[in-house]
């Protein structure tokens, strides 16, 4: 189990459990004027209770394996957002208005599609099935993604990913094939003058002239650095 400030993860259901990453995507896309919001591949339902927190949206948070949907459930359930969270089943391939019980029209779904997405390729696969499912883009790849989100965002809605620094460049080759451009994009090194190990990117039709920014978790000392920090602070209890 995982506390935080205002609400609790139970994980011991879940392939992947809360970590850094879930985190950062959560504080870090813009949610808070949203009024749809996807989680794919939501797990313990992590990213969607932050974007409940951050925002009066409803979320929708869908997912493979069954086991994590009925932890992402119950977490739901026991926060204080679980009137507009609702967890699924789901192949994001394959979600449509009729399949999550909405009017069927031809308006896209979402302002905001949050996505930690699996990105290990060629790598040696966990013996648990479900944790290579979470881990292995065999299940999603980057392609598929953007063509659902392209498929999905509302007009001005965005797509935010975290992946590993050195894939960003499929990512956005990949969005960009399906109409889709950065907006935002933020480096992370997990200490001060060392190598970036994430990316934070937020695609969207219209895309956005930008500069990346850095953002580095600890300094120099191992301390946590006042910008990550001021990222979290509304979610882990002890910053």
């Amino acid at each position: 189990m995982f506390a935080f400030k205002r609400f609790t993860v139970r994980q011991d259901q879940c392939a992947m459990k809360v970590g850094t990453d879930g985190v950062l995507l959560g504080a870090w896309a813009r949610v808070e004027h949203c009024s749809h919001i996807l989680d794919v591949g939501t797990g313990t339902g992590l990213i969607a209770l932050m974007a409940a927190q951050r925002s009066e949206a409803h979320i929708v948070g869908i997912d493979l394996d069954a086991d994590a949907v009925l932890q992402a459930s119950g977490n739901a359930a026991s926060s204080p957002w679980g009137h507009r969270i609702r967890v699924m089943e789901m192949d994001v391939r394959t979600v449509s208005r009729e399949r999550l019980g909405m009017e069927a029209d031809n308006c896209p779904l979402f302002d905001a599609i949050l996505c930690n997405p699996p990105y290990f390729e060629n790598s040696l696969k966990s013996p648990d099935a479900a944790r290579t499912m979470a881990r292995h883009t065999d299940t999603l790849t980057f392609d598929e993604l953007a063509r659902s989100a392209t498929r999905l965002l509302s007009l001005e809605g965005e797509l935010s990913v975290i992946i590993p620094y050195e894939r960003a460049a499929d990512m956005t080759v990949s969005a960009a094939c399906y109409g889709l451009f950065a907006t935002r994009q933020t480096i992370v090194c997990p200490v001060e003058g060392g190598r970036p190990k994430r990316m934070l990117m937020a695609f969207s039709r219209q895309g956005v002239s930008h500069t990346p920014e850095i953002l580095c978790i600890q300094d120099s000392r191992r301390q946590y650095t006042p910008e990550y920090v001021r990222l979290v602070k509304d979610f882990y209890l002890k910053m």
